[in-house]
């Protein structure tokens, strides 16, 4: 049975494209066919596959709108070893042209019909938005995965998410299931217990897949640590009673250093 994975996150810049690049990839390189389906017109899926948005004939715009079939749009992705179905700038006109069609929330699933029998596995790159776009990926896809960055304010816009994925559930597809929340550019010093707490009250499970990528973030919460003008050297040195804890610190781990 062909499982289709949509990975979408209405928030940009959260790790949708990589994951469902590098998803597919290692699926593919594992031996399994794999079809990965470019919905975001800026076409990241696309150019991360090896296949120039520039130059395309046909598109994932065309299949939506019913100008050609799936078959006929997908290409060969030589450096990953699985099929894309490409998307480019075409794409934004899709979600005003699809307004006006028969059945525009099942366009995707009825044009992946013809082809979902030859892949084991199906991955749909949504746009950053719940467009139109998104809404056809989940009413095509078994399972939602959802990137997110560990951070307080990425939680902005989850429930959103997670009340949308609840009324297609109910009207349009009932067996759309949260496969789970994919934790990204995680870092170990960062407080992540009001993050946690707030995935718990929406219900969604927590994969412990975590994407480990240093932030910058990170290095300036502790450069704040030190005094970071003359004024506030002066006050921590009245308050330690004319001590430098600064100076001593440093001065400490220079001839810790020395010794080692």
């Amino acid at each position: 049975m062909t499982r289709i994975l949509a990975v979408t996150n209405q928030k940009g810049g959260v790790g949708k494209t990589t994951t469902s690049v590098n998803v597919a990839a290692s699926l593919a390189q594992s031996g399994m066919r794999v079809l990965l389906v470019d919905l975001d017109p800026q076409g990241n899926a696309t150019m991360g596959s090896g296949i120039d948005k520039r130059t395309l004939r046909t598109s994932i715009y065309q299949v939506l709108l019913g100008l050609a079939t799936a078959d006929s749009a997908r290409q060969k992705s030589e450096s990953g070893g699985y099929d894309l179905i490409p998307a480019n700038r075409d794409l934004a006109g899709a979600e005003v042209e699809l307004v006006e069609l028969e059945h525009r929330e099942t366009r995707l699933k009825g044009a992946l019909e013809s082809v979902a029998g030859q892949y084991e596995f199906i991955l749909l790159d949504c746009p950053p938005a719940l467009n139109i776009l998104t809404l056809n990926g989940l009413v095509a896809a078994n399972a939602v995965m959802i990137p997110m960055q560990c951070e307080y304010y990425a939680l902005e816009g989850l429930s959103d998410l997670v009340n949308t994925i609840k009324k297609i559930r109910q009207h349009l597809n009932p067996k759309l299931d949260i496969e789970g929340l994919l934790r990204t550019m995680y870092d170990p010093r960062n407080a992540l217990g009001p993050v946690e707490g707030a995935l718990r009250q929406e219900g969604v499970r927590n994969r412990d897949s975590t994407q480990r990528t240093p932030r910058r973030g990170a290095e300036l919460r502790r450069s704040r640590r030190e005094p970071r003008s003359r004024m506030q050297r002066l006050a921590s040195v009245r308050r330690s009673g004319g001590r430098d804890p600064f100076a001593e610190r440093h001065r400490c781990g220079g001839m810790s250093g020395k010794r080692q």
